[in-house]
């Protein structure tokens, strides 16, 4: 007889209350957990070398797609599932746990020393060797993590993702500051896992069963498969940059390229993984519902352009005081390449919420095609952009991210009732609001540099928040705009009442 875990249909109140109320939880407990990030980025650039982080990023780019086969997709498999049995549950949560020891015994074994080869680097194979625990330790986890974002309990999710980067960052300070170098780097990995492990099977109070044969799992292999081949791909992409640059430059240009990458994207990610935490189980549920489907899509491309895209603008105008005030003296050659990433973020950013479509309405292996045509795009131009050095590889990731950006919203508008136009009208008015703010926040910038980094930062910022407010008085659409991104901030927090509205977009 089949459990359902989870299965049973909220009703459309049922549904809107739990998802507004751990959308509130999850976007607050953001703040927090970004606070930690960047405090991270900050202290311990400070207290450790550009080639510690280096050596660090070499063995993180086999631990990255080590990483995504040990998920293989089956944890957003079991989230977009309409129905999974506790056997189901119980044999996903065996897998991911095997893929992660059989790839943790590789990596022991034979991943550090293939990538001392590669580099030549002996210093690799005991990083290599101490960080194939975190495949384990991972594989363990994901199930707990998947079930709980299956039963919206966002509450216990927000606990681990505070809690396992604030000791991690703990430890990682304690080992620094005793002069460990880049086994702090470590020390920070697999503490994190450990904790993350701890608390979401604390959380999710249940104990998996032994495996069975005779549970219906071909539904589940072949989703995670597409999913997977995809994010491969695409992980493979995106560290082409990394690995020419350790591969050409060495270990110092490259640990300054992933200080700029990090600082970056620490936070772009602390926003679009708990979004995307949100939006998976509430989109898997109106997928029959065409018109309010395409109306949450619209709002969340709105939404994330009108707030997240502002602060990168602010980050590719003011990249040198940014720099200077985070990351000290040591790495102002960052600045040029934090830049330039943050303006591939915009692009990237806008394009996010094709994901949620892929995902949610199971097109895994239109996304997996899609991959292999935006990672050939990615990868041609960051082999040329590296003619001109790390910052040419920088420029060069962001030409790729404006050419895919477009291409992906037509791309799967073939696929599946997309708002296309809502979608490109929108984004086209958050680009030109971002340039001309960022335009004119770079040359105060500019002119303020013999007063240093803290007030050209505070008056880029004043300026860009000057350019958006007039924008909202002058231009009707952009006022429209931002009216609709309130209504929406309004249904986050609301925790009472009745169905999830479609954000309302202002007349």
């Amino acid at each position: 007889m089949t459990d359902p875990v989870g299965a049973a249909q909220e009703s459309t109140v049922g549904l809107g209350k739990r998802a507004a109320r751990g959308a509130a939880v999850t976007l607050s407990a953001q703040g927090a957990k970004i606070l930690i990030q960047v405090a991270s980025v900050v202290v311990l650039a400070r207290l450790l070398d550009p080639r510690d982080y280096g050596l660090i990023a070499m063995v993180m780019t086999v631990i990255g797609v080590g990483e995504l086969l040990r998920d293989f997709g089956l944890s957003s498999a079991a989230i977009q599932a309409p129905q999974l049995s506790r056997a189901q549950r119980d044999n996903l949560f065996w897998t991911n746990t095997g893929i992660g020891i059989v790839l943790a015994v590789l990596v022991f074994f034979f991943g550090g020393e293939l990538l001392a080869l590669i580099y030549r680097r002996d210093e690799l194979i005991p990083i290599a060797r101490a960080l194939s625990l975190v495949f384990i330790l991972n594989g363990l986890t994901t199930q707990y993590r998947a079930d709980l974002v299956r039963r919206l309990r966002f509450r216990q999710l927000a606990l681990a993702d505070i809690l396992s980067p604030a000791l991690g960052l703990l430890l990682a300070i304690g080992a620094a500051l005793l002069g460990w170098g880049f086994w702090a780097l470590v020390v920070q990995q697999v503490s994190q896992s450990l904790i993350q492990l701890t608390i979401n099977s604390i959380s999710a109070r249940w104990i998996p069963g032994l495996p069975q044969r005779n549970v219906p799992m071909r539904a589940f292999l072949k989703f995670g498969w597409h999913l997977v081949a995809s994010q491969l791909i695409g992980y493979v992409s995106n560290n082409t940059d990394s690995f020419i640059i350790g591969l050409r430059f060495g270990t110092i240009p490259l640990g300054l390229y992933s200080r700029a990458y990090q600082l970056l994207t620490t936070p772009l990610n602390q926003i679009r993984l708990p979004l995307t935490t949100v939006a998976l189980p509430v989109l898997s549920r109106l997928r029959d519902d065409n018109r309010r489907f395409a109306d949450y899509i619209a709002q969340g491309q709105l939404a994330l352009g009108y707030t997240v895209v502002l602060g990168l603008g602010l980050i590719a105008a003011a990249s040198f005081p940014v720099t200077a005030i985070f990351l000290g003296p040591k790495w102002e050659s960052v600045a040029p390449i934090f830049s330039l990433l943050s303006i591939a973020g915009i692009f990237q950013l806008l394009a996010f919420v094709g994901y949620w479509v892929y995902v949610t309405r199971g097109l895994t292996g239109a996304l997996f095609r899609f991959t292999l045509l935006s990672s050939a795009i990615k990868v041609a131009g960051i082999l040329i952009g590296s003619q001109w050095g790390v910052v040419g590889v920088a420029a060069g990731y962001v030409i790729s991210a404006a050419v895919e950006w477009p291409i992906s919203l037509a791309w799967l508008s073939r696929r599946t009732d997309l708002p296309v136009r809502r979608l490109y009208a929108g984004a086209f008015r958050i680009l030109t609001l971002v340039a001309v703010a960022g335009i004119l926040a770079a040359l105060v910038v500019d002119l303020l540099a013999p007063f240093g980094p803290i007030p050209q930062l505070g008056a880029a910022l004043l300026t860009m928040l000057c350019v958006y407010a007039l924008a909202c008085l002058l231009v009707r659409p952009i006022r429209k705009d931002i009216v609709s991104v309130i209504n929406l901030v309004k249904l986050l927090r609301r925790t009472r009442g009745a169905a999830p509205e479609t954000p309302a977009t202002a007349e």
